[in-house]
């Protein structure tokens, strides 16, 4: 897919917040000079052809009462993406990252509860087989992380 300037002026400014509003894509819409509806599909296209693969907030799990974790596994290469499947089948898990290392499988666990962190480690090693390596958060960073489309 071959993305036009309306498509990158859409991916940079759905980084930002959105307006709360009662119709926040009709606002951003406006910004855009576009209306509402090609807005929705452009973001439709660009989810069914993988450009994008997921929309939705970040939620700041510990200050509603649950936790974070940075979690790694050493995962043997045949077994990888049998292993990958049954992580990520966890709702738990916020994104998934293959490393070229020994501990070659990265992902971050999102829970309601802080014990929730330990609960779904030990499930994905009972269905694995395979320990996980659980790396609390010390202390967190603000980095603004944004990717100019």
């Amino acid at each position: 897919m071959t993305l036009d300037e309306t498509d990158r002026a859409i991916l940079n400014r759905m980084q930002d917040d959105l307006p709360l509003t009662t119709h926040p894509y009709a606002a951003i819409a406006e910004e855009l000079g576009i209306e509402q509806s090609e807005l929705l599909s452009r973001l439709t296209r660009m989810k069914d052809e993988r450009v994008i693969t997921r929309f939705g907030p970040f939620f700041d799990a510990a200050a509603m009462g649950g936790a974070f974790c940075l979690c790694t596994m050493a995962v043997p290469p045949e077994n990888f993406e049998t292993v990958l499947t049954k992580v990520n089948a966890h709702p738990e898990v916020a994104h998934n990252y293959e490393r070229t290392h020994r501990l070659n499988m990265w992902f971050v666990l999102a829970t309601e509860t802080p014990e929730g962190i330990e609960a779904t480690a030990e499930a994905i090693e009972r269905e694995t087989g395979i320990e996980v390596l659980c790396f609390p958060k010390l202390q967190e960073f603000f980095i603004g992380f944004r990717v100019a489309a």
